[in-house]
């Protein structure tokens, strides 16, 4: 029925109507969002124009719904790769340049090789020019600085951060959700 139309995928709310995830965005495909709605395990809150049938019954697609039960947000974010360069919002610490996530890398400010740790607190992103240019020294012996000191972030401000990221498609009917608490058009 929907064979060659778009994707129709459902933003993803948790009980407290904030998204799961800003980004990646929390998305579900139309599939998982009828089954959820059928196993009542979520509250449709928009819906797309485009209807799903059965033999019995006919459905509009859940275009946001919001999960019944809360899942809480892990307090400490995972260290990884991404989320090193999501906390540094996709820049360069060194030089500035925001550069997509296949050109970064991560910069051990103290390197490894005289005791530094890979840690949220000594860990930057990186392009790959000023990583080699920084090579194994430390920051004092080139006068360079990561221009904000690292360190563990939220999981709240990765999301803070994530928000600064608008998804590659955005529905209209999330806006509201997304956007909460940005300035009303007069």
């Amino acid at each position: 029925m929907l064979a060659g139309s778009p994707h129709y995928p459902a933003l993803v709310l948790n009980a407290d109507f904030r998204p799961l995830s800003y980004f990646p965005l929390s998305l579900w495909s139309w599939q998982d969002a009828i089954k959820a709605v059928f196993l009542d395990r979520v509250s449709v809150l928009s819906e797309y124009d485009e209807e799903v049938r059965s033999p019995s019954r006919s459905l509009r697609l859940p275009s946001v719904i919001a999960l019944k039960d809360y899942i809480p947000t892990a307090r400490r974010p995972a260290f990884t790769r991404f989320n090193v360069f999501l906390r540094d919002n996709f820049a360069c610490q060194y030089c500035l340049d925001r550069l997509p996530t296949h050109d970064l890398t991560f910069d051990h400010v103290v390197p490894r090789c005289k005791g530094g740790r890979t840690t949220w607190e000594n860990v930057v992103t990186a392009c790959s020019p000023c990583n080699l240019m920084k090579g194994s020294r430390m920051p004092h012996e080139l006068h360079m600085y990561p221009r904000r000191t690292p360190a563990q972030p939220s999981t709240w401000e990765l999301q803070e951060n994530g928000r600064s990221f608008p998804p590659n498609y955005l529905h209209e009917s999330w806006r509201d959700y997304l956007y909460w608490d940005s300035e009303l058009d007069t």
